[in-house]
């Protein structure tokens, strides 16, 4: 029988075992053995067990008393926050829409990872010169108008953060990078927490102070569509 030694899709060899093990559990699947998970995922016994006791640890799996492996709490996380991404989603694209349609800029909605951000949503500007950012890119968040809104709203102190929560958006004109600027405003769901900033990106030339009305209009108007309610102020809310 064949054995799996490099990755089928040009990854992690180790990451496709992984996933090979959790895969394996399917519909109507409680509980399966160290025997049965090697076979369905073709892995040797020894291998299985190893990668096993890493899902363990990382609570993707339980091991039973009798030995035997189920989901464990990470699983249905994950799926919680899979499920609230395609709520966010659904709220956030015709936003977005809107936002080129009016601006003919790319719109975003910047999230916080740790001490980044990326862009989870956007929509990219129909003119030729615009942000080219790559799918999963970190950006900083103390650069750019999405970046100070994330970390104003999360917790940052001083001057800059300040203002920002007093006006309720921030501008950057060539805070990132010189060619480029933005405006940025962030956006509230239902449980009071910071769900993002919504942010428009430009080529510095054509930089418009005006546009953020319509921007902090549209953060409005999506934090209404998530249940939350906009508090401008110092009031510092709870990041995702």
């Amino acid at each position: 029988m064949p054995r799996i030694s490099r990755s089928v899709t040009g990854g992690s060899a180790i990451a496709d075992r992984v996933l090979a093990l959790l895969s394996a559990f399917r519909a109507g699947d409680t509980e399966l053995g160290l025997a049965e998970l090697a076979m369905r995922t073709d892995l040797y016994k020894s291998t299985a067990l190893r990668l096993l006791h890493s899902l363990e640890g990382a609570h993707y799996l339980i091991r039973t008393p009798q030995g035997t492996y189920r989901l464990a709490a990470e699983v249905p996380r994950l799926n919680a926050v899979h499920e609230a991404a395609d709520g966010l989603q659904a709220a956030v694209m015709p936003i977005l829409r809107s936002l080129v349609a009016v601006t003919h800029e790319t719109a975003a909605l910047h999230v916080r990872q740790g001490n980044h951000r990326v862009r989870l949503f956007w929509i990219d500007s129909p003119q030729p010169l615009r942000e080219h950012v790559m799918l999963g890119e970190e950006l900083p968040l103390d650069r750019g108008a999405g970046g100070l809104i994330l970390g104003a709203y999360s917790g940052a102190r001083g001057a800059v953060s300040d203002k920002i929560r007093r006006q309720g958006y921030a501008t950057s004109i060539g805070g990132r990078l010189p060619e480029l600027s933005g405006i940025s405003a962030p956006v509230f769901n239902s449980r009071g927490e910071l769900a993002g900033a919504l942010t428009l990106t430009m080529p510095t030339q054509r930089w418009k102070l005006s546009w953020r009305q319509i921007v902090v209009a549209k953060a409005k108007e999506l934090t209404e569509d998530l249940g939350g309610t906009v508090v401008v102020g110092e009031r510092v809310k709870k990041h995702r």
